[in-house]
């Protein structure tokens, strides 16, 4: 029994030796602007074996991340709505700028980068083990009359802009 109990810690630390990287990928975020300039994010992201062990006890919490990504870019408070697994859900006040023009109301969303987030999660005991792809697959900007404008695998997405009529 005690042989057992002294070879468990060394095929764990085998195992995670030879395991290959996890990896946390940013698979779509999806960002609603409604009439008021408030915004609801949803950040849809896949986590490994590895990453949902320390997501359980508390040691990385990409929602976490992804808020204060989302607060130091737009300057705003950002409260989360709903975590689960896989995805974040988070609601921002005064989101776009809204401006009156002849020419209608103009919604102008703040640039957003998901590099800051990378770079803290480097600072992890475990970030060896981890490779990280802040880069959504898809990011799809939703205006209040419909409008959508879509980026593709950017970890810093530019700031947008539209007018409506």
């Amino acid at each position: 029994m005690k042989r057992v109990l002294l070879l468990l810690p060394a095929l764990l630390a085998a195992a995670l030796i030879c395991a290959p990287a996890s990896a946390f990928t940013a698979n779509a975020l999806d960002i609603s602007v409604n009439e008021t300039g408030d915004a609801e994010v949803t950040f849809d992201y896949s986590l490994s074996w590895f990453e949902q062990i320390a997501v359980f006890f508390q040691i990385a919490q990409p929602d976490r991340e992804l808020k204060n990504a989302l607060e130091s870019y737009s300057g705003k408070q950002v409260d989360v709505v709903g975590v689960e697994t896989g995805s974040a859900v988070f609601a921002v006040r005064d989101f776009a700028r809204i401006k009156e023009t002849a020419n209608g109301t103009v919604y102008t969303l703040p640039g957003l980068d998901f590099t800051a987030a990378e770079e803290k999660l480097k600072s992890y005991w475990f970030a060896p083990l981890v490779e990280a792809d802040f880069s959504p697959a898809v990011t799809t900007i939703r205006f209040p009359d419909g409008h959508e404008e879509k980026v593709f695998n950017e970890s810093a997405i530019p700031s947008a802009s539209h007018t409506i009529a």
